[in-house]
């Protein structure tokens, strides 16, 4: 079993004070997989007290020693993408094939993305006689998931050491393996002591610690809406700057008269992608009534037919749901949405024939959804997908921006009347016959999707003061 029994602090791997064993089960097989050692506040206390001292000389390198560093960061993530594939593949399910490549290789893109939006950034600006000097903001705390543990972890670390700031990192508990092999790489790149820590733990034993701890200057949250809600108001008593990416519950809207077999395949690889535990699935799909009958049947056979199967194993199968909890929760509102009337098209709950142990969860698709409907409002997270039909195109848009989520939507079809609504959808990403990320675009939601935005230069301005200098200095 894997051991990740000591945070990184100082730029020494040290031990706990007062932590407790956490063990993390592996979600294919229910056995333990992991064992991490969750910290305390007084761990917290000892980063931020490394953090800020480091500040005062990080703070002041120059953009092309921080341009330096990220460079052999890069180098050392390149030669342990095969240990951070296999540690996210046995804690949290991902089929090593997307672990590999998705998973592993999102973190390098935005190290990447990062170093050249660090290399175009210009730190002064003029206005007029007078100027503004964009500086790092301080110390840093950065509270990430599970579900793309790399890709979040790269997306704040990556822009936020580039701002020249000093950062604690709390990657989720159920997700250890890879934050610790990252720490590594940062060690072993020569990030000095004190600019970047790593103290494992859960919400309530170090993220509300470092949310609530006066000498921080920032949080950096991604999570559920819920939690994002606690961290915020955990955050306000310090006045400290609160950077959110949450929930969502993306919609996307098949345009009338679409060709179904050019549309389908990508709306459910969407959904499918990483089991459904993406925050900015196209989880909602809207139909047109003269195409409803038509996208169910095919929908049925694309789900019906998607492999589910061992993590461990190559292939285009998709794996178990991160853990019991999660798995409990999505057979609850598949439960739901048969009692609310939805009709079940394909999967449902239960246990995956073949599939004993393990939270593996079929892929399901509703039919005769409303908007109104639980299974519509609320996260599943899982390889869930409602159906809805529309009979107009305001209608479309009308319950695509029904959602208290703004994170992403997608349309699919005609591009010139795609751009009729673009204006109109409420997030704060929208996919228009596209379905990937782009890590020079800006990345964040509307509404209860959270603040801010990550990726490329507009992440690296998240996590910058903004300085006016007014009046005559020497050039």
């Amino acid at each position: 079993m894997n051991q990740y029994l000591k945070h990184y602090i100082n730029g020494q791997w040290t031990d706990s004070v007062g932590g407790r064993l956490h063990t993390v089960l592996n979600p294919a097989t229910e056995q333990p997989v992991s064992a991490v050692m969750l910290g305390t506040a007084a761990d917290v206390d000892l980063a931020v007290k490394a953090a800020r001292a480091a500040f005062e000389s990080f703070s002041q390198t120059t953009k092309e020693e921080r341009m330096a560093l990220l460079g052999r960061v890069i180098e050392g993530y390149k030669a342990r993408i095969g240990d951070i594939a296999k540690a996210i593949s046995e804690e949290m399910g991902a089929p090593i094939s997307l672990a590999q490549t998705a998973q592993a290789g999102s973190g390098m893109g935005h190290l990447g993305a990062t170093l050249e939006a660090l290399k175009n950034f210009e730190l002064e600006e003029s206005t007029g006689k007078n100027k503004v000097v964009f500086e790092p903001i301080g110390v840093v705390a950065l509270i990430t998931p599970w579900n793309w543990p790399m890709n979040q972890i790269c997306a704040k670390v990556a822009p936020a050491i580039a701002a020249g700031n000093c950062v604690i990192l709390k990657p989720s508990e159920q997700t250890p393996g890879c934050a610790h092999i990252f720490a590594e790489v940062l060690e072993a790149a020569g990030v000095p002591a004190g600019v970047f820590n790593l103290v494992q733990g859960d919400g309530p034993g170090v993220g509300e610690a470092l949310s609530r701890h006066p000498d921080i200057d920032m949080i950096s949250f991604t999570g559920s809406t819920r939690a994002g809600i606690q961290v915020a108001k955990n955050a306000a008593d310090t006045v400290k700057r609160v950077h959110q990416e949450l929930g969502g519950k993306s919609p996307n809207i098949i345009l009338p008269g679409t060709p179904l077999d050019k549309a389908l395949p990508g709306a459910a690889g969407g959904v499918l992608l990483n089991s459904g535990q993406s925050c900015v699935a196209p989880t909602r799909l809207l139909v047109h009534t003269s195409q409803y009958a038509e996208a169910l049947e095919a929908l049925k056979g694309i789900f019906g037919g998607k492999p589910v199967g061992n993590p461990a194993e190559a292939g285009p199968h998709i794996g178990p749901v991160v853990n019991k909890s999660q798995y409990d929760k999505i057979q609850g509102l598949i439960a739901k949405g048969v009692a609310e009337g939805a009709e079940l098209v394909v999967g449902g709950a239960g246990r995956v024939e073949g599939h004993e142990a393990g939270y593996y969860v079929k892929p399901t698709v509703f039919g005769n959804v409303n908007n109104q409907m639980t299974i519509a409002r609320e996260e599943i997270f899982g390889p869930v997908l409602v159906v809805i039909p529309y009979e107009t195109l305001d209608e479309a848009v009308t319950i695509a921006n029904d959602t208290p989520y703004g994170l992403g939507a997608y349309i699919a079809g005609d591009p010139a009347v795609a751009k009729t609504i673009v204006r109109k959808l409420r997030a704060g990403s929208v996919f228009v016959n596209a379905g990937g990320l782009d890590m020079n675009s800006p990345f964040g939601g509307y509404k209860q999707s959270g603040n801010g935005r990550e990726f490329g230069k507009f992440g690296l301005e998240e996590f910058m003061e903004k300085k006016s200098v007014i009046g005559e200095l020497p050039a």
